[in-house]
């Protein structure tokens, strides 16, 4: 039996090692166990690992009354932390002289205390409503925690096992207090003749630098360039960011310079969908038109010749549907009426490349010999 206990005992520090840092407050060490005025009690840990046969309850025992919430603990400014608050309500009736409470997250293992009534005060209050309120675990924004609570000794069939979700870092004041969830603000303005972002950021952790970049959302936001850095120490939080294009999906992201912290994301050309029309390119050699989106959209892409009237009608079996991959059109002759039609949910746009002489060409065919200078 000793055996299996250190076996299981090291499996679970293996899995807290591997599921990541805890949050500031996980371990017993801040203790905080309130009981019912005239009820003297005092929590220590216990070992989640030792366990009794249960005893038969007395008559009239009843399964206790359990609520979960969560509260900040803030020894500082941006420096609080979740608390799991447990509340329990029962009957104090003998052979019970004390609870343990064990609460247990997805990959950790459990942290449980035991709380003991003094034997005085548990036969003056005996017969009575009593409440214990416990403080002594820390929880993660958004995490998952499984809660167990019976009496001392443990009475058959009398436990409590419920959930409890933590609220997420867009809850309350959670994302400018706790260290998890704050991200900075970012506020930013355009220099339309430079294609230049000026970014400023505030309310960001105040011991960290910060990193920011440009990025083309879409299943991930990949970046498009180097992340610029600002000092803690810098007065003026502030910086510039240069683009080619402003596209629907290029964003602005911003984050404490930490391992695994929360970022945030704005996005300041969403309403830009004109300028997804750009980009058409032809092989002369292969007599190819192409296009590829800049960002993710459900578009169909259609060719269409200028007719009467300037009325773009589309040629017959001449249409693709895409969302991120490329489209080729083969076999397609240039001339100044072929244009290339974009249809979305919200409208259509009409490209016409071949009117233009600055159509982008793609490289000779490898097998033809470029001229010679003259």
């Amino acid at each position: 039996m000793m055996v299996l206990l250190s076996f299981l005992l090291a499996l679970s520090l293996v899995s807290e090692l591997l599921a990541g840092p805890l949050p500031q407050r996980d371990a017993l060490d801040c203790s905080e166990v309130h009981c019912s005025q005239g009820l003297q009690c005092k929590a220590k840990q216990h070992n989640p690992f030792s366990s009794s046969p249960c005893r038969s309850p007395p008559e009239g025992a009843r399964t206790p009354n359990v609520t979960l919430s969560s509260d900040l603990h803030c020894p500082g400014i941006q420096r609080c932390s979740l608390q799991l608050v447990v509340s329990t309500s029962f009957i104090l009736t003998e052979p019970v002289h004390g609870l343990i409470i064990c609460v247990q997250a997805p990959g950790r293992t459990p942290r449980c205390e035991q709380v003991h009534f003094s034997k005085s005060s548990r036969k003056r209050m005996e017969g009575s409503l009593v409440k214990v309120t416990s403080r002594s675990v820390g929880v993660s924004p958004g995490q998952e925690a499984r809660v167990r609570v019976h009496m001392v000794p443990e009475l058959c069939g009398r436990g409590w096992t419920g959930t409890f979700h933590a609220p997420e870092c867009s809850s309350g004041d959670l994302r400018k207090k706790v260290p998890q969830c704050i991200t900075g603000s970012l506020h930013y303005s355009l220099l339309p003749k430079e294609s230049k972002l000026v970014v400023s950021v505030t309310d960001m952790l105040d011991d960290q630098d910060y990193r920011l970049r440009l990025c083309l959302e879409s299943y991930v936001c990949s970046g498009t360039g180097a992340d610029a850095l600002i000092k803690k120490e810098e007065a003026v939080k502030e910086v510039s960011l240069s683009f080619s294009r402003p596209v629907p999906c290029l964003c602005i992201e911003g984050w404490s310079a930490m391992m695994d912290a929360p970022r945030v994301r704005v996005c300041p050309f969403r309403d830009h969908t004109d300028q997804l029309w750009f980009g058409v390119t032809f092989d002369p050699m292969e007599q190819e038109l192409s296009w590829q989106p800049a960002c993710p959209v459900d578009v169909v892409v259609s060719l269409c010749q200028i007719g009467a009237e300037d009325v773009c009608e589309d040629l017959p079996h001449a249409n693709q549907t895409t969302r991120t991959s490329k489209v080729k059109f083969t076999k397609v002759n240039a001339n100044p009426h072929l244009c290339v039609k974009f249809t979305t949910a919200s409208g259509s746009w009409t490209k016409c490349p071949f009117k233009k002489t600055n159509l982008p060409l793609n490289p000779p065919h490898p097998n033809i010999p470029c001229p010679a200078p003259v």
